[in-house]
């Protein structure tokens, strides 16, 4: 069977990581750039899945605010090559960007339905700072990379059948009104290249904070990892209610890596994690935000 577009785009994920300066990369001592040099296991499954992805790198480190913007760039280029091409299965005009430290500062998800009504709390606090204290900054949420959906005019929602007309059906977000219209927030991604308990706990965080503040449906709420070890992706992973699902970036390789390096327990709670639909393969993502 010919390799589908999914496996080929991966294999360049995997490919332009390594080749990046400062992706991953492994030092003078043997340890990759997603490892733990404090921990053997770490180092151990980080170096087992660098062998299968054929990465052989050696450099120092780039330091942690330009490797993960690094991460997040690679991620939105392999999310850019794949998920329009599945059109099929969820058609619509797509973006998908990486936010950057400027969007950040801004509460990017205020700029995309259904969180525009966010907009007017920030400028009420732009105006009135002793209001910060009050409403807090749970409201000012700024993830990684975002995909957004253009409204869709009428004429290609009438295309082969005249389904909508001016009287009913016109206050929803799909249908674009002729004038400057948001556009709809489909999908957050947070991406972590590693995973300590306070990035894990940031992750789960903003969740929490975009299915509180929104009106409207929750956009899909994903985290991608580089993390090599079970038990650190089980702090996100474990549980329901936040995020969707978190994915990681080489997990047959990671799968491989555990089964040659982990203790039992590390095996057992890797086998959990996928079988209980919280612990996926990057090229998992693409497809699940079609659904």
């Amino acid at each position: 069977m010919p390799e589908g577009l999914l496996s080929q785009v991966r294999s360049q994920f995997h490919a332009g990581l390594i080749a990046m300066g400062g992706g991953l990369t492994v030092d003078d001592a043997g340890v990759w750039s997603n490892a733990d040099k404090s921990n053997l296991q770490s180092k151990q499954y980080a170096a087992a899945i660098a062998h299968r992805l054929r990465a052989d790198t050696t450099q120092e480190r780039a330091a942690g605010q330009t490797l993960g913007g690094k991460f997040e760039q690679a991620v939105v280029d392999f999310l850019s090559e794949t998920f329009p091409a599945f059109a099929m299965l969820r058609p619509g005009d797509w973006s998908i960007n990486r936010v950057g430290n400027a969007g950040r500062k801004g509460g990017a998800v205020s700029s995309f339905i259904p969180y525009a009504h966010l907009r007017a709390l920030d400028d009420a606090v732009k105006k009135n700072p002793d209001l910060l204290s009050v409403l807090g900054n749970a409201y000012a949420i700024s993830p990684d990379v975002i995909i957004t959906r253009a409204p869709v005019p009428d004429s290609a929602i009438n295309a082969t059948e005249h389904l909508v007309d001016d009287l009913h059906g016109v206050l929803s977000a799909i249908r674009e009104r002729g004038d400057a219209q948001d556009h709809i927030l489909h999908a957050v991604v947070s991406c972590k290249w590693t995973l300590r308990s306070d990035r894990a706990q940031n992750a789960r965080s903003e969740a929490l904070n975009l299915i509180r503040n929104r009106k409207g449906r929750t956009p899909h709420i994903a985290v991608v990892t580089a993390e090599p070890t079970p038990a650190r992706i089980s702090s996100l992973a474990l549980g329901t209610g936040d995020i969707d699902c978190v994915y990681h970036f080489a997990l047959p390789e990671l799968r491989e890596a555990v089964a040659e390096f982990g203790t039992d327990e590390s095996k057992e709670l890797l086998s959990m994690m996928i079988a209980g639909d919280r612990l996926k393969d990057i090229t998992d993502l693409v497809l699940d935000l079609t659904i």
